[in-house]
């Protein structure tokens, strides 16, 4: 993790996601860096964009937007599924 982003997920074939600024305006935008073996490229998802999704990087969004919301610090917040999802 470094002070631009906070990484949200890490999946088991290596793609990992990060809640980070845009390098082109000042939004918080979603940071999908793929894994070496594919040869992708990061890319930034918008945050409305992103949230329509359901797969397990789309939770631990949500799942961090709800700490916020419930006061709780992101480090004390349950892994695992989460009572938050979009409405």
């Amino acid at each position: 993790m470094t002070a631009d982003r906070i990484e949200l997920y890490a999946s088991p074939n290596g793609d990992r996601w990060f809640l980070a600024l845009s390098a082109t305006t000042p939004r918080p935008v979603v940071l999908h860096v793929p894994n070496q073996p594919s040869g992708g490229l990061p890319t930034q998802i918008e945050l409305g964009s992103f949230l329509a999704g359901s797969g397990p990087e789309h939770q631990e969004l949500l799942r961090l937007i709800g700490t916020l919301i419930e006061g709780a610090s992101f480090e004390d917040a349950p892994a695992g599924p989460s009572h938050w999802s979009p409405v």
